[in-house]
């Protein structure tokens, strides 16, 4: 490794202006800016708004940065030469060759494994090149790939955190060849760490030591510790006993300062979107700490954006929200490109130890940064006014045989040159950007030609001519094709009578808030929302009185010969082949969407629609529960909160339970499969009734659904990972026409 560059950090910084005595140095600063050791927020104060200002938006206009920045940052850089000896620094894994690829980290994205870009359910293959594609096309591909296999499905059953990595189609070395194929591409894998689980499974060891099994079998590159304030150093330690050596990245800002050490990179979050963009505490203690900046929920992404442009630092480019779709729009993308663009020919500059923010400003509400390097020099420059700027922007002192380009437009640049300095004219859009490239007389500088060219074709259309409408993903239910209508109930089924039914039910998705694209999309809505309500004319049909027991599926296994082709979790239960003793009455469970609906269409039956089977349980009085309005621990099997499931109950246990119509085990006993929903991206499955398993110690578990107005929605994959010990399910037959 080479020697620490901090032994510079602060040294020979430029002349301030401030007039200098012989004998007692510089004069006293205008402002005292006082940075205390106990700082402890993601972002520092900004220059040139009054302490304690008591609104946020009353006089901002008056802010004048350039007024106070040297100042300001004067005071900054004591701040962060006392408070890296506070925490005992060392930057030994900044300077690891094994850990350098995090300061080019630029373009990271949390990406859903449920993702149909990601994997093709129909070919059971997974697609890495064409869900890079995508985003190559769309905003110019990714660095690093957070691939997230876990929430928000945990919970519905006990398998834990390492337990759905296996589950994963082919396994672990399924998931190594999806690996391989990102590390091929140039992307980094990271894989997710969870530190509250542990109301599931047991797995026998520690977090850090199973994490890192994983990470040693599939070959990924780092850990992201999901809600973790900085990830702790035993995770780095486990993988490097494995011979991995892995960088971190910590979902929430870091709260014990020291983890800075080990940490090399970390997410950002919700930076204050002001008349004055913000600093990173972290990229100004570390310039080499990779931050990629979160906003999951944002639809307008402009000030994350340049919060990112300003400080050097990189995005997370998170679309697929635990299936919830939130695309950049148009202009966001074009955004994000040029920025990408740009970091990854300056990769150095970037994390410059010398970077300085808060520059000079010919302009009002425009704002630059420096980041200085051997021969280069880029400034990065963010209009927040909502009106275009031209004109002078950036004066600098000038050195005879510079060489100047405008890289955000990709042209070369002849400044005016007044008294020494250098006068930079540049057009900026609306809330847009710019970036200044000074190159020393005789500095190389490698596929300059080529690199102007590229960023002068996407300059070519302005960035308003991008749209920046945010549109929800139309999502598409699943057809169901009817059934041979029977006039009589078969066997095992009651029919419940054609009425006049109020459908109303409410998703129970823990995040998404009411955002338009939570939860799904019914046939007579235009887009997916967490609450439905429809008055709706149901024909007259016949459903199963209880669920499908593993006695019923074994006969048609015997029957009909199924055997899945993906077989993996399939009746995980049984034993050779069979139902448990004692299981016949219990329901069958082990089971995907596409085994119960070939059970369904061996029997001549199919899947209920969600309102038929809501309309059986609930009957036309709206009630809560099928029995009425109030809970019954007696009507339902008992709740199971320990860390293992328990067989369920056997599916006539509890009649009192029965709904107006009579069916029965609705609610509480095991999750049944009802429709499916699609959209261009993800899949997913109504899943109704609720079960027994309530995993504890964590509010992040897949949540129950008891109520008859609410509902759950399961992600889909494929059917090794999709199976689960507490889904089964329940089939209709539609009736003939004397059915009442």
């Amino acid at each position: 490794m080479s020697p620490s560059p901090y032994r510079t950090l602060d040294e020979d910084q430029p002349d301030d202006g401030r007039p200098v005595d012989a004998d007692y140095g510089p004069a006293p600063r205008r402002t005292e800016y006082k940075f205390s050791h106990v700082t402890t927020g993601r972002y520092l104060p900004t220059p040139g708004k009054a302490p304690g200002w008591p609104f946020a938006d009353i006089g901002d206009w008056m802010i004048d940065a350039n007024d106070s920045a040297q100042d300001w940052l004067a005071e900054l850089r004591d701040w962060r030469r006392e408070h890296l000896v506070r925490i005992g620094y060392d930057d030994a894994n900044y300077r690891h060759p094994d850990l350098q690829w995090a300061q080019r980290n630029f373009v990271h994205a949390q990406m859903m494994v449920e993702d149909r870009y990601f994997f093709d359910p129909d070919t059971g293959t997974y697609t890495v090149d064409r869900y890079l594609d995508d985003l190559v096309e769309r905003f110019g591909g990714l660095d690093s790939v957070l691939i997230w296999y876990v929430y928000p499905n945990i919970g519905v059953d006990d398998r834990n955190q390492f337990d759905l990595a296996h589950d994963m189609p082919g396994g672990l070395d399924g998931l190594r060849e999806a690996v391989q194929a990102f590390q091929a591409r140039g992307v980094r894998v990271f894989l997710p760490a969870k530190p509250w689980d542990h109301g599931t499974r047991d797995p026998g060891v520690s977090h850090w030591e199973g994490l890192a099994e994983i990470v040693a079998a599939v070959g990924a590159d780092g850990i992201n510790g999901d809600t973790f304030n900085g990830v702790p150093r035993a995770f780095f330690d486990a993988c490097q006993r494995l011979g991995r050596t892995v960088v971190l990245q910590p979902e929430s800002t870091i709260s014990s300062e020291e983890q800075l050490i080990w940490n090399v990179q970390s997410w950002g979050k919700k930076a204050p979107d002001g008349p004055v963009p913000p600093v990173s505490k972290w990229k100004w203690l570390e310039p080499r700490h990779m931050v990629n900046y979160e906003n999951r929920w944002g639809r307008d992404r402009t000030h994350d954006l340049q919060y990112c442009f300003f400080n050097g630092i990189g995005y997370n480019a998170w679309e697929n929200i635990w299936g919830i779709w939130n695309q950049f729009t148009p202009r966001d993308a074009e955004v994000l490109r040029r920025i990408a663009t740009i970091y990854r020919q300056f990769p150095d500059l970037v994390v410059s130890m010398d970077w300085a923010p808060y520059q000079t400003s010919l302009q009002r509400g425009v704002f630059i940064s420096r980041f200085p390097g051997a021969g280069r020099t880029l400034w990065t420059l963010v209009n927040r006014n909502a009106y275009a700027v031209d004109g002078e922007q950036l004066a600098q002192p000038h050195v005879k045989g510079t060489r100047y380009y405008d890289v955000w437009n990709g042209r070369a640049l002849s400044p005016r040159i007044v008294d020494g300095q250098a006068l930079f004219e540049l057009p900026m859009e609306t809330r847009g950007f710019g970036a200044v490239l000074a190159v020393d007389a005789g500095a190389p500088v490698e596929g300059l030609d080529g690199f102007l060219a590229t960023v002068a074709a996407q300059a070519a259309q302005p960035l308003g001519a991008h749209s920046a409408a945010w549109r929800t993903l139309p999502q598409t239910l699943v057809d169901v094709a009817s059934t041979t209508p029977q006039a009589d109930a078969p066997e095992g089924m009651v029919t419940v009578p054609a009425d006049s039914f109020l459908f109303q039910v409410g998703g129970i998705e823990i995040e998404g808030f009411n955002w338009s694209g939570v939860d799904v999309q019914y046939p007579w809505e235009d887009s997916p929302r967490r609450h439905h309500r429809r008055r709706m004319d149901l024909a007259a049909f016949h459903i199963d009185r209880h669920p499908v027991t593993n006695a019923q599926f074994k006969r048609f296994i015997d029957d009909s010969g199924y055997a899945p082709r993906d077989a993996h979790n399939f009746l995980r239960h049984w034993v050779d082949g069979a139902p448990r003793a004692g299981w016949d009455r219990k329901p069958v469970i082990w089971v995907s969407l596409e085994d119960a609906r070939a059970y369904a269409a061996w029997a001549g039956k199919r899947l209920p629609r969600e309102w038929e089977w809501q309309y059986a349980a609930q009957g036309i009085d709206g009630r809560r529960y099928p029995w009425g309005n109030d809970w019954h621990d007696s009507f339902a099997p008992r709740v199971n909160r320990g860390r293992r499931l328990q067989p369920p109950a056997d599916v006539d246990a509890h009649p009192q339970g029965a709904s107006p119509f009579g069916v029965e085990d609705l609610v509480g006993n095991v999750w049944q499969w009802t429709d499916a929903f699609a959209d261009d991206h993800t899949r997913a499955a109504i899943l109704r009734g609720g079960s027994s398993y309530q995993p504890q110690t964590s509010h992040w578990y897949f949540p129950q659904a008891y109520r008859l107005d609410q509902h759950g929605k399961y992600l889909l994959m494929a059917p090794c990972k999709d199976r689960s010990g507490t889904i089964g399910f329940r089939c209709v037959v539609d009736a003939g026409g004397g059915a009442q």
